[in-house]
């Protein structure tokens, strides 16, 4: 996709269209946030593609690795990445490869794999990343300061409410 803005889709497109006026106000909101998420993580997914050649999943590994610089362990990597042993060894193995991760035995289990970035590895995710928070500015602009933090602050409000409940049924 482009960066030239496209007009917004009308309420009731897509996710939305499934509702109706007599629908819980909650079930409106929650196809709404998910129609949002889905169009901003596909506009990220299509201009990391174009512009760096990667996936959103390559672009999250980096992150994870980013944020720990002492390397994860790939069954850490797994879990924080929420996929298979599998696919974390072939992203590795794709990364390593490319010089852009390197996997270390663990010191204090020898069967056990560390990965952590390589420098290049570094220096390719910092510019994909300070790309990236600039494409989220953008595509939050429509919104105001006092919009974003109220926003950001009754989400905060709902997250904490799912995890202080996660045995809701």
């Amino acid at each position: 996709m482009s960066t030239a803005k496209k007009p917004a889709a009308p309420p009731g497109t897509g996710l939305e269209a499934r509702v109706v006026a007599s629908d819980h106000a909650a079930l409106k909101l929650w196809l709404r946030l998910l129609s949002c998420t889905r169009e901003i993580e596909g506009e990220i997914r299509s201009r990391l593609r174009e512009q760096h050649g990667v996936s959103l999943a390559r672009f999250d590994y980096l992150a994870q690795l980013h944020r720990r610089p002492e390397g994860l362990r790939m069954r850490e990597l797994s879990k924080a990445l929420m996929v298979t042993g599998g696919n974390v060894t072939g992203l590795t193995d794709e990364l390593e490869r490319e010089g852009l991760v390197t996997r270390l035995a663990d010191a204090a289990d020898r069967r056990v794999w560390v990965v952590r970035l390589t420098p290049e590895g570094q220096r390719s995710f910092e510019a994909m990343a300070a790309e990236h928070e600039g494409w989220i500015v953008e595509l939050f602009a429509g919104l105001s300061a006092q919009e974003l933090r109220q926003m950001y602050g009754l989400l905060g409000t709902l997250r904490q409410h799912l995890q202080d409940n996660d045995s809701i049924e």
